[in-house]
């Protein structure tokens, strides 16, 4: 059995999205058990044999500051679940809530693995050939040094090595040109450092990619610094919010768009279910001794489905095992590092 620790009451919708999610997650996996975290009276209608309700009085909303998140709220759904994780009694912790308070809360309650300064967000992005691009980092670092993105070209190997079978997954570094002449010094630098770990056998180092390749699927993992990949990561959910509108009007104009819209619906509605983030949805907080997995706080019953299994899939294929292996391969390549500097809310 795979254990499951939710954080039932995070998110913006919490339990009516959380719970039915959990159920369909149950009938999918019957190896699969979770432990519900919330308010009692919040969580007390649901039933299953293979899932164990944990109280806890405080819920993180999405607008806390992280310091009362992690100071004031010590009896948070977020933090209790967690803390399921730390103590054994779950294999990995799953939240759509407030993503600096859940980056703070398992960095203090895990701790970060030997050699990692602070986890990364790795996360995919939707991609022309049906899958997804795994990103990192989407938002929980900024201005990091070529140590720091190898860290998280190495772990980001790791977690789409298990999640997909792949072995030796491609890597890119986002850079504003393939040439390696491209970039800054800080670019420049990183891109010898990871061809020194390919040649090592630690990384399948593709080279430089540009914004485009994210979206064309040319490598399976891109690496950037937080900042980089949170704004990339905003303009893609964009697009598909764009996407999703333009469905809805071509249907509600006047005859002729409709008529138009109904002709066009089969690509247009094949082209949204490409791009529909709810089929990509649940980003791995990766460097923690533990597994952590951040739902989007806006998702829906489906999306959050797919974080549930996402993170499941990790557990069982003992992503944590993987990652520090990765790391210890590496080690001569990982020299010591100054401290990233944080985004503030990286959601």
């Amino acid at each position: 059995m795979v254990t499951v620790a939710v954080d039932c009451m995070g998110g913006d919708h919490g339990p009516q999205v959380t719970l039915p999610a959990c159920r369909a997650f149950l009938d999918r996996n019957p190896n699969a058990k979770l432990l519900l975290v919330g308010l009692p009276h919040s969580l007390s209608h649901f039933s299953h044999p293979r899932a164990q309700l944990v109280s806890a009085s405080e819920v993180v909303e999405m607008d806390d500051p992280v310091e009362v998140a992690l100071r004031r709220k010590k009896d948070s759904s977020m933090r209790v679940a967690i803390e399921q994780v730390r103590d054994g009694h779950a294999d990995v912790a799953v939240s759509a809530g407030n993503t600096g308070a859940l980056m703070a809360i398992a960095r203090y309650v895990l701790k970060t693995l030997e050699g990692i300064d602070r986890p990364a967000i790795a996360g995919q992005m939707p991609n022309a050939k049906g899958g997804g691009t795994t990103m990192l980092d989407l938002g929980a670092n900024v201005d990091s040094t070529p140590e720091h993105l190898l860290q998280f070209a190495l772990m980001g190997s790791a977690l789409v090595s298990v999640l997909t079978g792949i072995a030796k997954p491609s890597v890119g570094l986002l850079n504003i040109g393939e040439e390696a002449i491209k970039g800054n010094e800080n670019i420049k630098k990183t891109s010898e450092l990871l061809r020194s770990a390919a040649n090592a056998g630690d990384l399948n180092f593709h080279g430089n990619v540009e914004g485009n390749d994210i979206f064309k699927g040319t490598t399976d993992i891109v690496v950037c610094d937080g900042f980089v990949g949170n704004v990339a990561l905003k303009a893609s959910e964009g697009l598909a919010a764009m996407i999703s509108d333009f469905l809805k009007k071509s249907f509600s104009r006047n005859i002729y768009t409709s008529i138009a819209g109904i002709l066009a619906y089969p690509a247009l509605f094949g082209f949204k279910k490409l791009v529909d983030h709810r089929r990509h949805n649940g980003a791995a907080l990766l460097g923690l001794q533990g597994l952590v997995f951040k739902s989007h706080g806006s998702a829906d019953e489906l999306a959050f489905l797919t974080a549930l299994q996402r993170a499941y899939d990790a557990a069982d294929h003992d992503l944590l095992a993987r990652v520090r292996s990765q790391l210890a391969h590496a080690a001569p390549l990982l020299s010591a590092a100054p401290p990233l500097t944080p985004i503030t809310d990286p959601a």
